[in-house]
């Protein structure tokens, strides 16, 4: 198979839209525990919430999910969403919010580029919330290529970083 040009460096992930069984439980994990910004919201069907004012990062839904229960380990589909904090101290914020809410993760990793703590949303949907070291620190193999790691990321030296 012929490779196409690789995709233009600009183009992003714009925003993810998931289903969930109660609408009001997933905004109370989103919006009350990560404190993402209630946008729009259409009655018990959906809502659209966003960090500053975007008019979504996340769209929850309830169209086909309803009471709905999770799918079963095993099958295929949405592994996890992951929310880019911009600095370390964000993503400790973010730490701190989610223990305080009484969230257990499910890990804390250090891939090298990147810190990310890992927990489940109230529809047990896999969510990571990372901080991406600046390009220089990326570790690098004598080639060239990316050798990113995974290993015990020290959850409470990143609480200690938390601002203000």
């Amino acid at each position: 198979m012929p490779q196409n040009p690789a995709i233009n460096a600009g183009t992003r992930i714009g925003h993810v839209h998931l289903k969930v069984a109660d609408l009001d439980r997933a905004l109370g994990f989103y919006c009350g525990v990560l404190g993402f910004e209630l946008m729009q919201r259409m009655g018990s069907g959906a809502a659209f919430i966003s960090a500053g004012g975007y008019h979504h990062h996340i769209g929850l839904n309830t169209w086909e999910s309803k009471g709905g229960s999770p799918p079963p380990p095993g099958t295929t589909g949405l592994y996890h969403t992951a929310i880019l904090y911009p600095t370390r101290p964000a993503l400790a914020d973010a730490l701190h919010r989610v223990l305080t809410a009484g969230i257990a993760l499910d890990g804390a990793s250090d891939h090298g580029v990147s810190e990310a703590l890992y927990l489940r949303d109230p529809d047990e949907n896999g969510v990571e919330l990372y901080w991406d070291r600046p390009r220089e620190r990326w570790p690098f193999a004598a080639d060239g290529k990316l050798a990113m790691i995974t290993k015990r990321l020290d959850v409470e030296e990143l609480l200690r970083q938390r601002e203000g």
